[in-house]
């Protein structure tokens, strides 16, 4: 069963100990608006999908970012959220990992889920189960007149 959460309220997420983010929820209209991002739309056409991903994670992210907790300068200095804060914060490799998995990986478990269908790892029935008996023994050619 899908739930839904009629909430459209921001919700903190812990990035790292010490760490934590307001986002907005993630919505089709923020994915929608984070596609037509122009640092998306720059990238050349034979960019890696790495490439890719980590543009628009953080393109997401400027989008979907309110406010965060425990992020500050060199000298340990409270840091304001800005644009080009959160794409230093998502050069962080452990951070972007817990931003994908936290974030934006809900949506993609949300596809998965919609899927009911039985297994098909190499083709249409692989993870059916036969009912057909075996035969008892081979069949006999056909007569030829």
């Amino acid at each position: 069963m899908l739930k839904l959460d009629l909430s459209n309220a921001p919700r903190w997420l812990d990035l790292a100990p010490g760490v934590r983010v307001r986002l907005l929820p993630l919505t089709t209209a923020l994915m929608v608006t984070t596609r037509n991002d122009p640092t998306i739309e720059a990238l050349p056409e034979g960019a890696t999908n790495e490439d890719r991903a980590l543009v628009f994670a953080k393109a997401l992210a400027r989008r979907a970012m309110l406010e965060w907790e425990g992020v500050g300068d060199e000298d340990g200095e409270t840091l304001d959220i800005s644009p080009e804060g959160i794409d230093a914060l998502l050069d962080i490799w452990p951070i972007f990992e817990a931003f994908q998995e936290g974030y934006v990986a809900k949506a993609l478990i949300l596809e998965q889920e919609k899927n009911v269908s039985a297994l098909s790892l190499t083709g249409t029935s692989a993870g059916a189960t036969g009912t057909a008996k075996p035969a008892k023994a081979r069949a006999r050619s056909a007569r030829q007149d």
